[in-house]
């Protein structure tokens, strides 16, 4: 070659490289203790760091790539000067307005670094808000409360015969007694605990085949400061030692809410404490979390629970779910719930056009979809999907005045409907294909909480792989879909379940726990479905450590694989579940068992 094109190649090289540094700048930092943003005060941060991010977003340009860097320390956040904002927000109460911490809305090109701090929250907030925002990254950030609405105690005495239960509340916990009532209190709030959930003092398991239990929050009165006493409460169960976490099944905020979003990143958060999930995502394109956790502080945490239901939960999103590494225990519910929402039905107007809603009352106020979404039909009984598809040609929300919740659409489509799709002959389901996304969930650790482990309804390719799951109560993991209750949608078609290992699940019985791994849509009538609901799931290679029977239960599959799996049995707890086979299938076709072994000999299936 000769010199002067090797010259002029080295050239071009330098300048196109020069050329891609000034296209893609590395962002600029910013400290916001240089705004005046600074921690370990005590004083309320709620109407000043909202005021800085946007200060600094504006010295920069707006979309300019920059971090926006935290002192590590604790900052405080009372209700008093924050933002109140209109979020309706998918699984959750639908009461307005929220009380924002910190809402990052409409930001490109950011990353909030909190460099390990702890943002502390008092009275009834929403903490972080993530509102159309497009690559942006929140990191180093631990979320907790100072004073939680589960209400934690500790039995002292239990008079089994006489019905008399005496607890410790915990030392954090402030109350009242009205009427010999107990009420759990806070900064701005009151309630009356009216559920429970019980786990061993030193393991901080949940007890064994307690589920969820009354608590004794009427006919008490005060023993002396923190201590109670319930002159109706009879559980032999809840032997002194032993922890309650009292609660209500009231659910108005996560701890991260994030909407409409697009390549959202989330490291290294920890969430502590949250009144609802620990993370909501709805309707967002693309959701990466990497040691993500909802967890407890340590394992000498004195408390007992995190989130009041499931630690992350992502309702009508597209692209990837990606959940990496992640810690997901003592919360209420599911570790991870991943799912659609089916509207209903209620008219067809002619042979293009419904009329259709949002039935669930903690599941409308948002989009539903958009012109040129793919859809299904489905029939809500036997969960039997119509063959064909079609597109959204036009949309509209149908509602009284622009600030009254989204609910009600008018759908007109690209192709005529099947004419059998008639709302006064069935119950019909609208389920939208577009916003479905692909998941990850890999190395991810999921113990000591209530309910189930981790759920997934996609149709799109999900992996399951390297995960623990370590007494996780119920169900490990459902594979689930329902147009009748919640109207979680969907069918599940390409979904590998490997190399985790799972230790004594279903030491309690909540829905859907058929099986460590329970493959369980709802189908009110089942008999006459002829169809099939689920396909494509792969079951291999995993470890089940159990003290009972069932495994896997599966219910309408066509298409399961489960090969090479290892079950050995321990004696922990009394075998007590309903379900005596390892394997139990209803309405299954094409199924492959091959090579699972059960204490290290041949599992055999079919029974004979």
């Amino acid at each position: 070659m000769h010199n002067w094109l090797k010259n002029n190649i080295t050239v071009i090289f330098l300048a196109f490289i020069s050329f891609q540094a000034q296209a893609n700048p590395s962002p600029k930092a910013y400290d916001l203790a240089k705004y005046g943003i600074h921690p370990n005060t005590g004083k309320n941060s709620s109407p000043t760091i909202n005021q800085a991010i946007q200060k600094v977003v504006a010295e920069a340009g707006k979309n300019t790539p920059i971090i926006i860097k935290f002192k590590k320390g604790r900052y405080d956040f009372h209700a008093e000067g924050a933002l109140q904002k209109v979020y309706y927000i998918s699984n959750h109460d639908q009461d307005n307005p929220k009380t924002v911490g910190i809402a990052l809305e409409q930001y490109q090109n950011i990353t909030i670094d909190g460099q390990g701090s702890d943002f502390i929250f008092h009275g009834r907030m929403l903490p972080i808000s993530l509102v159309e925002n497009n690559n942006l990254t929140l990191k180093n950030i631990h979320i907790d409360f100072e004073r939680p609405q589960i209400c934690q105690v500790k039995i002292l005495e239990n008079d089994v015969a006489a019905g008399i239960i005496t607890y410790q509340t915990a030392p954090w916990v402030t109350y009242t007694i009205q009427d010999s009532t107990f009420y759990n209190t806070g900064e701005g709030w009151e309630m009356r605990p009216t559920a429970g959930i019980a786990f061993e003092e030193k393991t901080k398991h949940i007890v064994y085949n307690s589920s969820d239990i009354a608590v004794g929050t009427t006919h008490v009165s005060e023993i002396s400061k923190g201590i109670i006493r319930a002159y109706k409460w009879k559980n032999p169960k809840l032997i002194p030692g032993t922890i309650v976490a009292m609660r209500s099944w009231h659910r108005p905020n996560p701890g991260i809410f994030v909407h409409k979003g697009k390549d959202i990143h989330l490291e290294n958060i920890r969430i502590h404490y949250a009144e609802g999930m620990g993370l909501l995502a709805q309707l967002t394109d693309n959701i990466y979390l990497n040691k993500f956790q909802v967890a407890l502080r340590s394992k000498n945490d004195p408390r007992y629970f995190t989130a009041q239901a499931d630690a992350t939960h992502f309702s009508g999103c597209k692209g990837v779910i990606v959940s990496n590494n992640g810690l997901y225990e003592n919360m209420m519910d599911d570790a991870i719930n991943i799912h659609g929402t089916y509207l209903k039905v209620i008219q067809k107007l002619d042979n293009k056009t419904i009329l259709a809603r949002y039935m669930h009352e903690q599941s409308y106020g948002f989009d539903w979809g958009y012109t040129g979404d793919s859809v299904q039909f489905i029939q809500s009984k036997t969960m039997e999907l119509w063959d064909h598809k079609n597109h959204i040609q036009s949309i509209e929300v149908l509602r009284k005045k622009d600030s009254d919740p989204i609910q009600d659409f008018k759908i007109v489509f690209t192709n005529p409907l099947d004419e059998y799709i008639d709302p006064t002959q069935l119950d019909i389901g609208i389920e939208n294909l577009t916003w479905t996304p692909k998941v990850t969930f890999k190395n991810n650790t999921v113990r000591n909480n209530r309910a189930r482990g981790a759920l997934f309804s996609t149709p799109q390719t999900t992996v399951v792989e390297n995960n623990l799951f370590d007494h996780t109560s119920g169900t490990a993991i459902l594979l689930c879909g329902d147009s009748n209750g919640w109207y979680e949608t969907g069918t599940c078609r390409d979904i590998t379940i490997r190399n985790n290992t799972f230790i004594n699940a279903l030491t309690n019985m909540f829905q859907f726990t058929n099986a460590v791994i329970s493959i369980y849509p709802e189908i009110p009538d089942l008999k006459n479905q002829k169809k099939y609901f689920h396909s494509g799931i792969k079951i291999e290679n995993n470890d089940f450590y159990t003290f009972d029977k069932p495994v896997l239960y599966a219910k309408s599959v066509d298409g399961i694989i489960f090969n090479n799996n290892k079950i050995k049995t321990n004696t922990q707890y009394p075998a007590f579940h309903w379900n005596k086979k390892e394997i139990l299938f209803e309405r299954v076709i094409n199924a492959q068992i091959n090579n699972n072994t059960i204490n290290g000999k041949p599992l055999m299936y079919p029974y004979h």
